[in-house]
C-alpha cells in the first residue's frame, strides 16, 4: 500500500546517483567546443532543416502567386470603395 497514486516518496538512493552524475555534465558534445564550433553546428542544423522543406514546384508557385495578387487587388477595391463612401458620409454630415 505504500506505493499509492501521487504518493511523494523521496526517489530511491540509485536514482538519486545518476541524477548528481547528470548534473555535473556540461552539455555533452555542444559544451566541448567553442564559439565558432557551436555556430557552425548551429549552420549544419539549418541546412538539414531546410532539405525537410518540401519546396512548392513551378505550377503551384504560379498559382499561389496569382491568387495573392488577386486577393490583394480585391481588397484594394473593397477599401476603396469603403473608403469613398466614408468619405460621402463625413463630407454629407459636416458640410
Amino acid at each position: 500500500m505504500t506505493d499509492a497514486v501521487g504518493s511523494i516518496d523521496k526517489p530511491d538512493a540509485d536514482d538519486d546517483e545518476t541524477s548528481e552524475s547528470k548534473k555535473t555534465r556540461k552539455g555533452g558534445k555542444r559544451g566541448k567546443k567553442g564559439p565558432l564550433g557551436r555556430l557552425a553546428l548551429f549552420y549544419r542544423q539549418i541546412v538539414a532543416e531546410l532539405r525537410k522543406v518540401v519546396w512548392p514546384t513551378r505550377n503551384q508557385l504560379t498559382t499561389y502567386t496569382t491568387v495573392v495578387i488577386v486577393f490583394v487587388v480585391v481588397m484594394i477595391g473593397l477599401v476603396t470603395v469603403m473608403d469613398y463612401g466614408f468619405q460621402r458620409v463625413v463630407k454629407y454630415v459636416f458640410g
